[in-house]
């Protein structure tokens, strides 16, 4: 058990998916309400409700058949083709969770209390892990594992498709963030002949769990609905461009107005694309190239991104935005204050014609290692170069610059540089101040400090002659 200090409560060992040494583990008197009784609840809510799963009947044969749960390798399926109605798999999420070592914490205890009742299934010491479909980067070029993984995705895509009858249906359940995985899990899945025909993201993580906190973690997980491509077409991508932008289109809409948001849009756009994409078994460039995944991926996140700018900033015109500010917007919306691989950092600010190289040596771009972090005002702050520049020309420089003074109490000083620098008179000053503050999350710092600004920056501009700039609670500084 471990300590919960969010509602004082106790709660599992599993707070994420790891067994991480924490200092909080704790020892509580089993008869307590929160103890054994407790944790007996779960179980059996858990029992009742598969309980409830009917019988079927067989009118072959006239006889009830019931529900029947085996342990096979998803790559080696023992069923006969075309066995199928319906298959609905929730693969490992590429390098997510490192399930089977998990798995040895209840291992041991279960082999010892019911491994008697199911010798085959604990005839090993530990959890069988060799295949074990998961993308743990191992070997000398550390990508031994991300092959492994597209590799047995793809054989178990390939016996999903083999076992499903004709006009049968496939879901697949995937999350994760880096478009490395779904590029490596939309290939494993358009070899083996299945295509999409619908995805919709659905809610399935909860917001108090530890892996959501100070961090882009997605909070639902796609649910794509397949079926087997039954013949085999070829068409050029151009052809296919407008298609491909009218579905995405349409699902970002409804998407959108559902309150789908940061990193949990940009995902949901890649069924969409694939949809269409899929219904092809071969989709060209001019020059009789084969479209790759990762192609199709960057122009999904280049049609998002320009579809996100333009929603959260309420205009179609981006001409006054320059790439860095675009940037900034994104990467506040998609990763907020996450520390991001650098080749997915470096995908986000290309679709959106930025190089972000050029961005972090006094910019508001910072590499730590492998990792990219995008500074915000409070931080720059503490950047004596950034703090003496007289020209803030880049719209995220002038409002983070603006948003120092507003906070520091410098109000004068923030006043003259608005009117000198030309940016109180420049209406889209306005507009990626309120679309920076609706995007962040309540109570982020960086949010909080926009509202107070807005309010000043309301009362400066709303009339001819400049005016004092008030503080959040509307007295005069």
């Amino acid at each position: 058990m471990r300590y919960n200090s969010v509602g004082e409560k106790v709660q599992q060992v599993f707070g994420r998916g790891a067994l991480a040494m924490i200092w909080d583990y704790i020892e509580i008197n089993p008869f307590t309400e929160v103890g054994w009784r407790n944790m007996e609840d779960w179980v059996s809510m858990v029992l009742e409700y598969c309980l409830k799963i009917p019988n079927v009947y067989d009118p072959a044969d006239s006889t009830v058949k019931l529900p029947k749960v085996t342990q096979n390798s998803a790559t080696t399926l023992p069923y006969p083709d075309g066995f199928f109605d319906a298959i609905i798999t929730d693969p490992p999420y590429y390098d997510n969770v490192p399930y089977s070592h998990l798995s040895d914490f209840f291992y041991v205890w279960l082999k010892r209390s019911v491994g008697f009742l199911y010798p085959e299934l604990f005839s090993t010491p530990l959890t069988p892990k060799s295949e074990e479909i998961v993308a743990y980067s191992t070997g000398e070029d550390g990508m031994y594992g991300v092959d492994f993984f597209e590799r047995m995705l793809g054989k178990a895509f390939s016996e999903m498709y083999r076992v499903l009858k004709p006009d049968g249906i496939a879901v697949i359940v995937f999350a994760h963030k880096t478009t490395a995985a779904w590029e490596t899990m939309i290939r494993g899945l358009l070899n083996s002949g299945l295509y999409l025909t619908a995805s919709w993201p659905i809610s399935t993580e909860m917001e108090t769990r530890l892996r959501s906190f100070g961090s882009a973690a997605l909070a639902s997980s796609i649910y794509m609905v397949c079926r087997k491509r039954t013949e085999e077409k070829s068409i050029y991508f151009n052809e296919l461009k407008e298609e491909i932008i009218e579905n995405i289109n349409n699902k970002l809409e409804y998407f959108w107005n559902h309150d789908i948001r940061g990193s949990d849009f940009f995902v949901s756009a890649i069924g969409p694309a694939v949809e269409v994409f899929g219904k092809y078994s071969k989709v060209e460039k001019l020059s009789g190239e084969s479209v790759t995944v990762a192609e199709l991926l960057d122009y999904v996140q280049r049609l998002v991104a320009e579809y996100a700018l333009r929603r959260v900033l309420k205009t179609n015109d981006l001409g006054g935005i320059e790439g860095g500010s675009r940037l900034y917007l994104l990467w506040r919306m998609v990763f907020n204050n996450s520390r991001v691989p650098f080749d997915e950092a470096r995908k986000l600010s290309q679709n959106i014609g930025v190089e972000i190289t050029d961005l972090w040596n006094g910019g508001f771009v910072k590499k730590e290692k492998e990792f990219v972090i995008v500074l915000d005002p409070f931080e720059r702050s503490k950047d004596s170069f950034f703090m003496k520049q007289e020209r803030h020309d880049q719209l995220v420089d002038a409002l983070q610059y603006s948003l120092i003074l507003w906070e520091g109490g410098k109000r004068e000083k923030l006043q003259e540089f608005l009117e000198e620098s030309g940016w109180s008179s420049k209406e889209i000053f306005g507009q990626y101040a309120q679309a920076l503050a609706e995007i962040l999350p309540d109570g982020d710092k960086e949010k909080i400090a926009l509202q107070g600004f807005l309010y000043g920056l309301k009362t400066l501009t709303s009339r001819e002659k400049p005016v004092t700039l008030l503080d959040y609670s509307g007295e005069k500084s």
